[in-house]
């Protein structure tokens, strides 16, 4: 474990929150597809695959062959584009291991699913000259029960899932306890008493985001529907701010940010109306 600072005598592995990508199913070449690595010494841990993952990956400098283990918050198509990238291609590059996988209920038939899709692929490159091995193609999934609990507890890391409120999707938002840090992922959610529960004590909330005063009926399908959608299972601004403002981490930072045309100092201004602590308009390949 990469090993970076003195407190108090131990060395404490440093732990950083990289967003990969801050954006939704609307195609944004400056925001790809959700996903956000939480990296500790030399682990990282990766929660949801958007669009375009594994080249972010590359472009934050981290493991290109696999993360340490992922987190899937919810199985909403932006949220999982990039599961076939992740899989495959970590594997092309020399994954040491079975991917370690979790998530709701779903979860497994999709990889399933992933994986019959590309029989050809792992046929072609596990018998031909490239000799590549189909145990380390594996993903180990572990689909959350009991609507959350402990998932990952090793070497100083905890990593605890929590229920959060999408409608009618099962969705789960991400607690990561480390030696240096306590970071929480909120994943796509309403506002949510569980959020506020397992927040308690965060120095990090990354938190998804709309704007609320730009709500609007919008020519596409859903159309007069589409306000009371993003109420029904998002949060705005001004309400993330009142969010935070209950939970008082060290920093929010603003992800999946859905601004229908809103500035970012609109958005922060909304934020700040409530919360009165530090917040960050989330960037991809932003460290925090």
């Amino acid at each position: 474990m990469a090993l970076v600072s003195l407190i108090g005598g131990p060395l404490v592995a440093q732990t950083k929150v990289v967003l990969l990508g801050t954006g939704f199913p609307r195609p944004d070449p400056n925001a790809w597809g959700p996903a956000t690595a939480v990296v500790v010494g030399d682990r990282t841990f990766l929660v949801d695959a958007g669009v375009g993952v594994e080249r972010r990956m590359a472009a934050a400098h981290l493991p290109i062959n696999g993360p340490t283990a992922v987190f899937i918050t919810h199985l909403h198509s932006d949220h999982t584009l990039g599961l076939a990238d992740l899989i495959l291609t970590s594997w092309v590059m020399q994954r040491p291991k079975p991917l370690q996988m979790f998530g709701p209920s779903g979860l497994q038939p999709m990889v399933d699913h992933l994986l019959a899709a590309y029989a050809v692929d792992l046929k072609v490159r596990t018998e031909g000259l490239e000799h590549e091995t189909l145990d380390k193609s594996r993903v180990v999934v572990h689909e959350v029960t009991a609507g959350g609990g402990i998932l990952y507890d090793s070497a100083g890391v905890k990593v605890t899932a929590f229920r959060v409120d999408h409608g009618p999707l099962e969705a789960y938002g991400y607690r990561f306890d480390t030696p240096g840090r306590v970071v929480v992922i909120s994943g796509d959610t309403r506002p949510s008493e569980a959020l506020v529960k397992a927040s308690a004590g965060a120095d990090v909330l990354v938190h998804e985001v709309y704007s609320g005063s730009h709500l609007k009926v919008e020519d596409r399908p859903g159309g007069a529907d589409w306000p009371t959608y993003m109420k029904s299972l998002h949060t705005s601004d001004v309400e993330l701010g009142q969010l935070a403002e209950r939970i008082h981490p060290r920093l929010l930072v603003l992800t999946h940010i859905i601004r229908m045309g809103a500035t970012d100092e609109e958005m922060l201004a909304a934020v700040r109306q409530g919360f009165k602590g530090e917040v960050v308009m989330g960037s991809d390949l932003g460290e925090y």
